[in-house]
């Protein structure tokens, strides 16, 4: 499998779940991962088990949330590396403290605001140029079914989430011309231990996923979508926000 072969990825977040599997299809695929990730032990580990599968993959301590950081994770791919043609802002997630917009603790709009939507935002900044300067590629962002359909008790992660998929597509217009294509996808409960624990705990959640009509949806099924928007097989496809949802969207 080399669908992803001479290709350099910067994953976020990817020391586990969503991340962790798309970093190991990537890999797979024959891409050259980055590792970004807070978690050393974790991003250490994701690295171990990629390059133990025959892969090769670097780990950089990332805080996606402090420019400089992610900033120096870019800087150390194409170091490393010598190009970056993917960027997987996958880092994110929310809480089982969020809430309705009367009800949510302020800390934890600020919280997401600035991990999710902020985070991505410090991905592309820096991201982007290094993509271009590689002569062009791909930026993946995530964004979330809430984004897409109304579902109570998550408006802090709405807001952000919802702000992912706007800029997602103006910076599909604004980078074209520079060989940038830039999509999202939008997730419905993906089955990581983090969203395990938040949906028991969630009776929206639940019901949510509840809801699915193909079954519940596994890291891996994020990844596959991932590697897609990765590959050249999306080369027409930019400014797109795509749900991977169990068909929760339409039910």
């Amino acid at each position: 499998m080399t669908r992803l072969a001479g290709k350099v990825a910067l994953i976020t977040g990817s020391g586990t779940g969503i991340g962790r599997a798309t970093a190991k299809k990537m890999a797979a695929e024959g891409a050259r991962v980055v590792v970004a990730e807070l978690n050393a032990a974790a991003g250490e580990q994701t690295a171990q088990i990629i390059a133990q599968a025959g892969g090769d993959a670097i780990f950089v301590r990332t805080d996606v949330t402090e420019p400089d950081s992610i900033q120096a994770a870019i800087a150390r791919a194409v170091q490393h590396y010598g190009a970056l043609h993917v960027l997987h802002n996958n880092a994110g997630g929310s809480t089982s403290i969020d809430n309705t917009v009367v009800d949510a603790p302020l800390e934890e709009f600020w919280r997401v605001i600035k991990l999710d939507l902020f985070g991505t935002f410090l991905g592309c900044r820096f991201g982007i140029p290094a993509i271009i300067a590689s002569g062009g590629g791909s930026v993946i962002n995530m964004s979330s079914n809430v984004a897409l359909m109304g579902v109570p008790g998550r408006d802090c992660y709405t807001a952000a989430k919802g702000g992912v998929a706007a800029i997602t597509r103006s910076m599909a217009v604004e980078f074209a011309p520079r060989k940038v294509r830039v999509n999202a996808i939008a997730p419905s409960a993906t089955m990581t231990d983090r969203v395990r624990a938040l949906v028991a705990g969630n009776t929206a959640l639940d019901k949510l996923a509840q809801s699915h009509l193909v079954g519940l949806i596994e890291p891996e099924d994020i990844a596959d979508m991932a590697v897609f928007l990765a590959s050249d097989e999306s080369r027409m496809v930019t400014g797109h926000v795509y749900p991977v949802d169990s068909g929760v969207t339409i039910s």
